[in-house]
């Protein structure tokens, strides 16, 4: 009944799932057993499958809970599934998941509090807490607010970027100590106490408004410098080859791109000193826009979007069209690219193509990651 060759095709392939076969409910299924897994073995090793900035603050009875309902529903859509003979093939993988789950303590896994705090580290548990919440709240408004209804959620050169999302996720820990690394060496200098000082100590929403402009301004200019520079559009090529707009779409990154910007943004937060809770806001508005913003919604709040980035904004941004190239270079503000000149102005409200004028960047995961090294355009 476990048949990986059949499995390896379905991941392989793209398009609308059929409804009716339970292949909408074996997916679910198999996407959630998968995720139980890693959540036990994450309980089993936390030391080096977790982030210590997010273990400390994490509620274990919750994430006993979750998890436990987690393996209950993937357990019973499965076998569901199977009993009537909906995509056994597929509903086999997810309930042999489950059952690994369960054996090997599944949401009962004791954890000792004892464990060192300061080892090499994967972000697993920000891979599945990202994946669980961004697949549940996004694909969940892109189907409300369909920009291209006929898009499927499985759409072509999907795979590709689930590894970048996978990748980007699973090494934040490295990703977070060389962002540290190169503000504190680079920009250590430039911090003052005085300025320190009265940052932190403004008013809650002036200080949010404050990190959001200051991080968009290094943002916008690093975003030009990425497009109108033969070494950052190297870089940068990768984020704009992606033809597809939904909420994946985003996480296709080169990873030196995202050590960079990250470096870059992160600097004038350190060196002004915001506070922890201003930080925390900044994070959270910055990963929800980060992944809405590529969003295949029809959203376009009025006279709003020329203050905010929206993801009408935004898909300007990856078209093909004229008009568009080189524009629209803002994540949050949309009134910096009037200010300095280089919003689209068009008749139509969309796009009609998106991706790298001449489509020369290949598709899959590794041959994006060497391109800016081998292109010899």
């Amino acid at each position: 009944m476990l048949d990986l060759n059949r499995l390896n095709r379905y991941a392989e392939s793209h398009g609308p799932l059929t409804r009716g076969r339970g292949l909408v409910t074996g997916t679910i299924a198999l996407t959630l057993a998968m995720l139980c897994l890693l959540g036990v073995l994450a309980f089993h090793f936390p030391q080096y499958l977790t982030t210590p900035e997010l273990r400390r603050s994490y509620n274990v009875d919750l994430m006993r809970t979750l998890l436990f309902w987690s393996m209950v529903i993937a357990g019973s859509l499965s076998l569901v599934n199977i009993i009537f003979g909906r995509a056994r093939w597929l509903s086999a993988f997810a309930f042999a998941l489950v059952a690994a789950s369960v054996l090997l303590g599944g949401h009962k896994v004791n954890v000792d509090p004892n464990f060192p705090d300061h080892t090499p580290y994967i972000g697993m548990d920000w891979f599945i807490l990202d994946l669980l919440g961004s697949s549940l709240i996004f694909i969940f408004i892109e189907k409300l607010f369909p920009l291209r209804k006929n898009q499927p959620v499985f759409r072509p050169e999907w795979q590709t970027d689930f590894t970048h999302f996978i990748v980007n996720h699973m090494v934040v820990g490295f990703i977070l100590l060389a962002t540290n690394l190169m503000v504190h060496k680079f920009f250590g200098w430039a911090a003052h106490d005085g300025i320190r000082g009265w940052v932190a100590n403004l008013n809650f929403w002036l200080a949010l408004f404050l990190i959001i402009l200051v991080a968009d301004l290094v943002q916008y200019w690093t975003h030009r410098a990425y497009h109108e520079t033969a070494p950052g559009w190297r870089l940068h090529a990768v984020h704009h080859s992606v033809k597809s707009m939904d909420w994946m779409a985003g996480s296709r990154q080169h990873i030196l791109e995202l050590l960079i910007t990250r470096t870059l943004v992160l600097a004038p937060i350190y060196v002004l000193g915001f506070s922890k809770e201003v930080i925390d806001a900044y994070i959270i508005i910055v990963g929800f826009q980060a992944v809405f913003n590529h969003c295949n919604v029809s959203v376009r709040l009025g006279p709003l979007r020329y203050v905010i980035v929206t993801p009408n904004f935004h898909h300007w941004h990856h078209s093909q069209d004229q008009e568009a190239l080189d524009k629209n270079y803002a994540a949050h503000f949309a009134f910096l690219d009037y200010a300095f000149g280089t919003a689209v102005k068009s008749d139509r409200m969309w796009p009609s193509h998106y991706g790298v004028l001449g489509d020369y960047v290949p598709d899959g995961f590794f041959k994006q990651l060497k391109f800016p090294f081998v292109w010899k355009g």
